[in-house]
C-alpha cells in the first residue's frame, strides 16, 4: 500500500509541470512584452523631438527663424517631451493572474486527487490476499503454529476476508482443532453463504467437535448444503450419516444411493457407501417384521420389503449404436435416470439416477424405490415413466449439445427387461 501512494505522488508530481509552468511563463511573457512595447514607444517619441530641435537650430542658423521665434519653437518642444515621455513617474505594477491561477492550481490539485480516491476509490483493493478456491474444497494449508496466529491476527485487522477464513479453517480442520475450525466456518459462511461445499464442511467440523455427532445443530448445517446443491458429496454422506444416526434408515438408504449413482466406479469410498446401504437395508427390514421401532420413522418414509422393491423395480439393458461408437470414450459418463411424465406446466420430474461408463456397455441396470431422488416421490407412485440413457462428455447430467443418448418411451413401473439403445444426438 506504501508503493501504491510513493507511486501516485510521483504521478502529480510529473504531471504539475505540465499544468503550471505554462500559466507561469504566460503571464511572464505577457508582463515583459507590455515593458518592450512602453521602452519602445518612448524610445521613438524622443527620436522626433530630437530630430525637431535640430531643426529649429538649422532654420535660426540660415535665417530663417527669429531669435524670438526660434525661442518660442524651443519652448514647445520641451512641453510635448514632459507630456508625451514618462519618466519621472514609476510604472504600475502590472496584475498577474495567470501565475496565481498557476499556485492555486498546484496547491489544490493533489488535494482534491487525494481526497477523491479516499471517497470513490478501494483503500483495500492492493491489501495482499490468500489465495484459494472455495468452491473447490482443496486449498492452502498451514501446520505452523506462528503462521497460524499471524493469519488469526490478519483477520482480526480484516475479517471481510473470505479467503483468509477458508484456509483457517482448513488448517484448523487438518489439525484436527475442530473447535477452531467451527469458529473459522462460521464466520466463513456469514461471508459466503451460497457455496454447498462450505455449508458439509462446516456440519462436519460442527459433528467432530459435538462427540462426533450429527444430530442437532450438524442436521441443520447438512440441509442447508442440501438446499444449495442437492448433489453435494459429502452433504449426501453426512446426510446419510446423520439419518442412521437417528433411526431413519429409508433416509440413509436414499441419501446414499443417490451418492453411489453420482460416484464414479472407481471411486475408493464406492464400496464403504455400498456396504452402508445394504445395513440400513437390513436394519429397515427388521422393523418391516416388527423387531424394530416403527416409531423413529418420520412421515413419508414408511418401509418397504425386499419383495415389494423388487416388484416395482425397472430392469433392462442398454447399449450404445455401432454407428456412434467412434463418438464417445470409454471413459465418458453415462446417466441412467427415470423420470415421470410431464406435469401440468410441461416439467419432467427426474425420480432416480444411476451413474456409470461408456466402458461399462453393455450395460443391465436396475432402477428402483430405493434410489429415489426424493423420499415422498418414488417411480412406485407414477403411472408412466420414461427411462433415458445419456453419454454426457463433460461429466454435467444436464443434456448439451453433442451428447448421445437414448429413451425407452412411456412405461409402467416394474417393467422388465428394457432394450435401450443410445442412438440420437442431442441437439
Amino acid at each position: 500500500m506504501t508503493l501504491f501512494w510513493i507511486v501516485c505522488a510521483v504521478l502529480l508530481l510529473v504531471a504539475l509541470p505540465f499544468v503550471v509552468l505554462p500559466l507561469w511563463r504566460g503571464a511572464g511573457k505577457d508582463n515583459a512584452d507590455s515593458n518592450d512595447n512602453e521602452v519602445l514607444r518612448d524610445a521613438a517619441n524622443l527620436e522626433i523631438l530630437r530630430d525637431q530641435s535640430t531643426e529649429l537650430e538649422a532654420d535660426l542658423r540660415n535665417g530663417l527663424l527669429t531669435q524670438e521665434a526660434y525661442e518660442q519653437g524651443k519652448r514647445e518642444l520641451q512641453a510635448r517631451l514632459l507630456d508625451e515621455v514618462k519618466t519621472t513617474e514609476q510604472p504600475a505594477k502590472p496584475r498577474r493572474p495567470a501565475r496565481a491561477l498557476a499556485i492555486v492550481l498546484a496547491v489544490l490539485l493533489p488535494l482534491f486527487s487525494v481526497s477523491l480516491y479516499l471517497v470513490t476509490g478501494n483503500t483495500k483493493a492492493l491489501l495482499p490476499q490468500e489465495k484459494t478456491d472455495l468452491a473447490g474444497g482443496a486449498g492452502v494449508i498451514i501446520r505452523s503454529e506462528a503462521k497460524l496466529q499471524e493469519l488469526e491476527e490478519k483477520l482480526r485487522q480484516q475479517p471481510e476476508n473470505p479467503d483468509g477464513w477458508f484456509v483457517l479453517a482448513q488448517s484448523y480442520n487438518e489439525m484436527q482443532r475442530f473447535p477452531d475450525a467451527v469458529r473459522a466456518y462460521e464466520q466463513l459462511v456469514k461471508l459466503v453463504p451460497d457455496v454447498a461445499q462450505l455449508w458439509a464442511s462446516y456440519a462436519d467440523a460442527y459433528a467432530m467437535s459435538n462427540n462426533q455427532s450429527l444430530l442437532g445443530e450438524p442436521t441443520r448445517l447438512i440441509s442447508k448444503a442440501l438446499e444449495l446443491d442437492s448433489n453435494n458429496f459429502l452433504a449426501l454422506a453426512l446426510s446419510g450419516s446423520a439419518a442412521m444416526e437417528r433411526g431413519d434408515y429409508a433416509a440413509a438408504i436414499a441419501h446414499w444411493t443417490k451418492l453411489t449413482g453420482l460416484l464414479p466406479p472407481d471411486n475408493p469410498e464406492l464400496p464403504m457407501f455400498q456396504n452402508g446401504i445394504k445395513q440400513a437395508r437390513q436394519f429397515l427390514a427388521m422393523q418391516s417384521n416388527g423387531n424394530g421401532n416403527l416409531t423413529q420413522l418420520p412421515p413419508g418414509h414408511p418401509p418397504q420389503k425386499a419383495t415389494a422393491d423388487a416388484a416395482e423395480a425397472i430392469t433392462g439393458v442398454i447399449s450404445l449404436s455401432p454407428d456412434l461408437a467412434g463418438k464417445v470414450a470409454p471413459t465418458d459418463t453415462i446417466f441412467v435416470f427415470a423420470r415421470a411424465a410431464r406435469d401440468a406446466q410441461g416439467k419432467k420430474m427426474l425420480l432416480a439416477v444411476l451413474r456409470k461408463q461408456v466402458k461399462d456397455l453393455p450395460l443391465q441396470f436396475t432402477l428402483d424405490d430405493s434410489m429415489a431422488m426424493q423420499p415422498q416421490a418414488k417411480l412406485s407412485g407414477f403411472e408412466k415413466i420414461e427411462v433415458v440413457a445419456r453419454v454426457s462428455r463433460s461429466g454435467d447430467p444436464i443434456a448439451k449439445p453433442g451428447d448421445l443418448q437414448g429413451a425407452s418411451g412411456a412405461i409402467k413401473p416394474g417393467a422388465k427387461g428394457l432394450n435401450i439403445v443410445i442412438d440420437t444426438v442431442a441437439q
